[in-house]
């Protein structure tokens, strides 16, 4: 039996999203390379306000493509040669898919340059102005990772833990 919809209204394909995790082993645990979120709106903000460089997918593209397309336009370096490791995705609340995998690879975040965004600023200004997609890149622990990174991505720090730690579970 199917489920009817009132007049006019249809279901949209959910947007997707696919990014890379970059880490790295220390002698205590691991740490993982984040960005600050650019723009007027993440301004002050550090708690939740960081993110896996990660963005919206093209019509038809490749997940993975998406991913290291992504990671190098966020960052305007290119992806570190390694294996991925699938952290599977997460669902937003606003219906977002968002599909992330860990590379073990190593940058310095003095080094990046990342892309730019545009938007009307201030609201209702008629002013176009042009953002960085973030505004710097820094190396966390997974712990503190835990409280910059925005709360939707927490699921991947601990399924990035869970890899290292040898306790993931299989993707599907």
């Amino acid at each position: 039996m199917t489920a009817k919809r009132s007049p006019g209204t249809s279901r949209a394909p959910a947007r997707r999203s696919a990014g890379i995790l970059l880490f790295r082993r220390t002698a205590a645990d691991a740490e993982v390379l984040l960005g600050h979120m650019g723009g007027p709106f993440w301004a002050r903000r550090d708690a939740g306000a960081w993110s896996i460089p990660k963005g919206l997918t093209e019509p038809g593209e490749d997940l993975v493509t998406a991913a290291r397309r992504e990671f190098t336009e966020e960052l305007g370096l290119p992806v570190p040669p390694g294996e991925l490791i699938d952290l599977g995705t997460v669902k937003q609340s606003a219906g977002k898919i968002v599909t992330v995998w860990a590379l073990e690879g190593d940058l310095d975040p003095v080094e990046v340059n990342p892309g730019t965004f545009t938007m009307e600023w201030p609201p209702r200004s008629g002013r176009l102005q042009e953002f960085p997609e973030i505004d710097r890149a820094a190396w966390f622990d997974l712990a503190t990772a835990y409280q910059k990174v925005v709360g939707y991505q927490r699921p991947f720090l601990d399924r990035l833990r869970d890899h290292l730690r040898g306790t993931a579970e299989p993707s599907t």
